[in-house]
């Protein structure tokens, strides 16, 4: 492997519904929400890179009161020495970590939503990172 995860945490966490007509709403009309995805990245130092990936909520919808969720789970990695090519390391960014850390954040999400009394919520259980990558770098 070139590289290897040295720590990982939740970064940020949100989640408010603003008033109970829209926990009501949002219980039926789930459906208009879709899940969006971001990664970024920070060097902290040569070889050691902050990878951190959002998962939030996103209204489908033109909606006045809506809910605003969203977790941010940061990823620390160290880079081996032979990598050098930035291609290989964008790939390990946008694709690798992302891969191996998004069924917990999935679960922590789904766990949020299930204490808030959200039984029914469906997040994809599998992302395809290299189909996302390949769509933005042909954009």
């Amino acid at each position: 492997m070139n590289y290897k995860i040295i720590g990982k945490y939740i970064k940020d966490l949100r989640f408010k519904i603003p008033n109970p007509k829209t926990f009501y709403l949002l219980s039926k009309d789930i459906a208009n929400y879709k899940i969006n995805i971001d990664i970024k990245s920070n060097q902290i130092k040569e070889k050691v890179i902050e990878v951190e990936t959002t998962l939030n909520l996103i209204s489908t919808e033109d909606i006045l009161e809506k809910i605003h969720t969203k977790i941010v789970y940061a990823t620390i990695i160290e880079l081996s020495e032979k990598i050098a090519e930035k291609e290989a390391i964008e790939k390990i960014i946008l694709i690798k970590v992302p891969e191996e850390i998004y069924p917990e954040i999935r679960k922590t999400f789904i766990s949020i939503f299930e204490s808030s009394g959200f039984k029914d919520i469906k997040i994809n259980k599998n992302i395809d990172f290299q189909k996302l990558f390949e769509t933005k770098k042909n954009q």
